[in-house]
């Protein structure tokens, strides 16, 4: 996607809503089941991808799309309040890792159909180079989400990495941890504007180990 295309955009953008919504919804549900009432009273815990729309992070995307050749923006954060949790360290490890989770089991769901659907054994019915609509829709959402799984693992405050991250460390630790979150969009900042080439390197290295492993047929 390094060349703007309308129509891949027009494409895109549903996905990445439903991609988006697939992530937060899992975050909202997680922590409601241990617990936490306050993504379900909020109205988040719904397939509704617009109650999860960030006007801002989406039109990041397009922004990003058209002039960066990469996407990158964010959907409006489920409310998670973390008093609730019995154990708060250990359920917001869990809550992080739900939503790449979500990202990486759409991306699984869509790799079968796609290697069910390849060119060579299906006598034609995709056509790989040629562009075909349902290869490019299907393939799209499976881009989106691995990239979506794989950055938002990345263990950077606000990311979800580093809840994650947070989960394992001692709890006077953790407690300095979470107080970074404050900081969290001068750390994106600086890897979109200073550590740009390094860390897309490591997205890129990521992104391709998991699209041989899944899509194997297409090597």
């Amino acid at each position: 996607m390094r060349n703007f295309d309308l129509l891949t955009l027009i494409l895109l953008l549903p996905i990445l809503l439903v991609s988006m919504m697939a992530h937060e919804v899992s975050h909202g549900y997680v922590a409601y089941r241990l617990g936490d009432p306050t993504a379900k009273a909020h109205g988040r815990l719904t397939l509704n991808p617009l109650k999860h729309l960030d006007p801002l992070g989406t039109a990041m995307f397009v922004i990003t799309y058209m002039l960066g050749g990469f996407i990158f923006g964010w959907a409006k954060p489920v409310p998670v309040t973390s008093y609730y949790f019995k154990n708060q360290q250990r359920g917001m490890l869990l809550v992080g890792l739900a939503g790449p989770v979500a990202n990486f089991a759409v991306a699984v769901i869509v790799a079968l159909v796609l290697n069910l659907l390849h060119p060579a054994a299906t006598g034609g019915l995709l056509d790989f180079r040629g562009g075909d609509t349902l290869f490019r829709v299907l393939f799209l959402a499976f881009q989106v989400n691995v990239v979506l799984g794989v950055f938002n693992l990345v263990p950077i405050p606000p990311l979800d990495g580093s809840r994650v991250l947070g989960g394992f460390l001692p709890a006077d630790a953790y407690r300095r941890w979470v107080e970074l979150d404050r900081y969290g969009m001068i750390f994106l900042l600086l890897i979109f504007f200073v550590f740009r080439g390094p860390f897309f390197s490591l997205l890129s290295g990521a992104y391709e180990w998991i699209y041989r492993l899944l899509l194997p047929s297409y090597f």
